[in-house]
Order: C-alpha cells, then structure tokens, then sequence
C-alpha cells in the first residue's frame, strides 16, 4: 500500500533521510516512533504529496503522492501536528470538506464527535486546541480513506479523551486501510498499534510487530541480579528491575513500548541482531 524505497531528502543543508527505505502493508496500524526533529513529520508529508523526495521513490496505492492527483487525494488523509482552522461552525466547515472523500460518512463523523462530546454546534474559532484537535480526529476517520496519517494525534488531549481515541482508532481499522501514527507519546499507543518503527538520524533503527517482539522479548520486573546482569536492558525502580530479556524459554509477557523505544536508542544493533535470528519456537 505504502512503498517507499532509497529516500532523500534534506532542509537546504540539513539532511533528513539518507536513502531509507520501507514497505507498509494494509490492515495494520503503524506506531512511527523517534526524536523530536528525526523526520517523522517529514516522512509523513512525503507520503501524503507535501514534500517531495530528491532521490528515490514513493509509492502510494499505486500513485506518485508528488502528482497530487485527484484519485490519489480522495483515498489519503494527512493530520498534521500544526493545524488552522477557520471561523465557522464546525457542521459547516465538514459539509464543505466531505465533499472531497467520496468515501466520507457523516454518520460516523457524528458518532465518533459523541464519543468525544465535540460542540458540533459549535464554531472552530472558539473552540480549544484539545476539541479541535478532536474534530479533526472525527474528520479524518469519517473520510474512510484507505492511507491514514496521523502526526502526534494525542497531543492537547485528557487522560479520558486519549482513552477515546485508542477506541475510535481501534474500530477504524479495516482490511483495505493502513494507519500511521507518529508519536513521542509511546504509552499513547500501547494496545493499539501491531507493529513499531523508530526512525533516528534518518535511519530506521528498529521495524518489528508487536508479535515478533512478545516473541523474541521478555519484559518483567525481578530481584535476581544474574537475570539482570545478563538483560538486554535495565531499569530500577522501588517496585524492582523493569528488564528487557531474551525469551528463550517461549514465555509471554506484555510489550512495555517505552522501555523498548530506549533499549533501542541505547542497544539497537544488539537488538536487532536478536531480531535475524531464526525463530526457536
């Protein structure tokens, strides 16, 4: 669905992506993870036809995204992290947009504005950044476009309307659809995303499933300083070790996508030489 191959690009004199390469199956939602400024953005820009690559290839549902045609266009939703939204009502301003997504389902955009409890009475320009950061979030499911990119979605949101979007997002999901979040909110998307990709210096450092990773991982807390001295990575806390282990032994534990996000940063060629090996089980 989303097939990128020997990317560049750089800010004038800054590079981003020095020849990244990435292939995104329908069906699936992605967790885009890494440093602030580390490209997230950019990369989703490029595939949504914002910016354009210097070398290399990107391929959308079979469209150029830099050609910005029409039957490309109705099918990808790009949410940006910075946004305007103009002085309207929030029913007139998606009365508006829909028309471009044939796709677009009021009844959901509604629903989904429920969930949330928007003023969808209301108008943009009075509402804060968390309820139209909410509004967008509606929109851009109700398009039912087939690529969903959404950059830093959770930020501006409660502890309750973060709850929301796990299950909005979770229901949204469908055989014909991809969806990228990109997020430095890790514990945003745990229980939510199938597969993580972090991206450090233009580089992807790390590409697993959650499968693969409660496959070849264990993730506990314990006391026993030879199970710590041989982890993967350590933390202390008062409740004992939080480690990262190899899980040689089949046994499963849940994902914690933060410890994993700094083991990676930290131990990435270790972990994914763990990753290249053949699966024992």
């Amino acid at each position: 669905m989303v097939t990128i191959h020997n990317l560049h690009f750089s800010y004038r004199s800054k590079p981003v992506f020095k020849g990244l390469s990435l292939h995104l199956e329908p069906g699936h939602i992605y967790g885009l993870l890494g440093r602030n400024g580390m490209g997230k953005s950019t990369l989703l820009r490029s595939i949504a036809g914002f910016l354009f690559p210097q070398q290399g290839e990107i391929g959308v549902l079979g469209h150029r995204p830099g050609r910005r045609q029409p039957a490309f266009l109705q099918r990808v939703f790009l949410l940006p992290e910075d946004f305007y939204l103009p002085p309207m009502e929030l029913r007139r301003w998606v009365t508006l947009h829909s028309t471009f997504y044939p796709k677009f389902s009021s009844e959901q955009f509604y629903k989904a504005a429920t969930g949330f409890e928007l003023p969808v009475d209301g108008r943009l320009d009075e509402m804060s950044y968390g309820q139209q950061k909410k509004a967008l979030i509606c929109f851009a499911l109700a398009t039912n476009a087939n690529v969903l990119l959404l950059d830093e979605p959770t930020n501006g949101l409660d502890i309750v309307s973060k709850g929301q979007f796990r299950k909005v997002m979770a229901g949204a999901l469908a055989e014909d659809r991809c969806i990228i979040i990109s997020t430095h909110q890790i514990k945003d998307l745990e229980n939510l995303i199938d597969r993580i990709t972090i991206i450090d210096e233009g580089k992807i450092l790390f590409d697993q499933t959650i499968d693969a990773i409660a496959e070849r991982l264990l993730f506990r807390l314990s006391y026993d300083p030879e199970e710590v001295a041989r982890a993967l990575y350590a933390e202390s806390s008062f409740r004992g070790n939080a480690l990262i282990l190899p899980n040689t032994g089949g046994e499963e534990s849940r994902p914690d996508l933060e410890m994993l996000y700094k083991a990676v940063m930290l131990h990435g060629e270790r972990l994914n030489k763990l990753f290249s090996l053949k699966s024992t089980r």
